[in-house]
């Protein structure tokens, strides 16, 4: 039986395929730092559905176990752009590149070039929502728990300073949010990535060169949960998360963690889980993606203009 270090290590993914009902702007840098990787893809409907109005944004973040992946994911939500919404997709830094923060920090300045520049791609500064699949998840919900004024706001580095790095929605698929309890809570049969090792992907990410229970305040701090208040929950925007139930790479617990915190302080939630899927999805039928799409779709609809 293939493991879930085996299946991280030999999985190839689908090609990407560039959606043809979108003009296309490649390789923005949104960051005058300049590295390679702080980059983003544009996608404007040809033929939106919204009129003569601005468009919604999907900022996607593309997973990876912090340390591959690339804006060209096949994951993309790319059928949005048919019913009328933007699509913005993120490069950052990889944890080869540099650790935590720096890829949420990257995120949050790409939404602040996003909203710098609305006007001049006709994006409605009001409806950016975050949009991530596992790694990207994690920085998905992280632009979400640091939407509040006052929370996180050391993550807001570099240009723009002027516009806010907040979301009005994030949309979480099978993304780990607390890294100290993902080995504590793998599948029953032993057959998962393990992640609190040195080396691990966690581990490279947050900088934990013994391993992350050996960092706990480093893994603590890259913990989006970490960043919930009752305080400030009128301010972090709905959660839609979904998850596979048996993923042996990224525990399913992990959405149920992310669930219930946000339930506790108030933020409007809902976790769908997919039953006898792993990671990515893999194994999921017609009926339940045609069904998560459509949960999807709601969850994006009931979002104010």
């Amino acid at each position: 039986m293939e493991t879930a270090s085996d299946f991280m290590r030999n999985f190839k993914p689908p090609p990407f395929l560039p959606p043809k009902e979108a003009n296309t702007i490649k390789d923005i840098q949104y960051s005058s730092h300049g590295h390679v990787r702080q980059r983003l893809d544009l996608y404007l409907p040809k033929h939106g559905t919204l009129g003569d109005s601005s468009l919604p944004l999907i900022v996607y973040i593309h997973g990876g176990a912090f340390k591959f992946g690339s804006k060209e994911s096949p994951w993309m939500p790319s059928r949005l752009i048919s019913k009328g919404y933007a699509i913005a997709s993120l490069d950052y830094r990889l944890s080869g590149d540099a650790v935590f923060p720096a890829a949420v920090e990257d995120c949050k300045a790409a939404v602040r070039w996003l909203r710098a520049h609305a006007t001049e791609y006709r994006l409605n500064p009001g409806r950016f929502i975050a949009f991530g699949e596992s790694a990207g998840a994690h920085h998905a919900s992280f632009l979400g728990v640091t939407s509040p004024a006052g929370v996180g706001d050391e993550l807001d580095v570099g240009d723009h300073l002027d516009q806010s790095s907040a979301v009005q929605g994030v949309v979480d698929y099978y993304g780990p949010s607390d890294f100290l309890q993902m080995d504590a809570h793998a599948p029953a049969d032993g057959n998962n990535q393990k992640h609190d090792p040195p080396g691990s992907p966690e581990s490279l990410y947050v900088g934990a060169v013994d391993g992350i229970q050996n960092a706990p305040e480093k893994s603590t701090r890259a913990n989006p949960i970490t960043y919930l208040s009752v305080a400030k929950a009128k301010s972090v925007p709905p959660f839609f998360i979904s998850h596979g139930v048996d993923d042996h790479v990224v525990p399913y617990h992990q959405s149920v963690l992310l669930h219930e915190a946000l339930k506790q302080v108030g933020v409007p939630v809902t976790l769908h889980p997919v039953q006898g899927t792993d990671h990515v999805f893999e194994g999921i039928s017609r009926e339940q993606s045609d069904d998560l799409d459509k949960m999807t779709d709601q969850f994006l609809a009931s979002i104010p203009q």
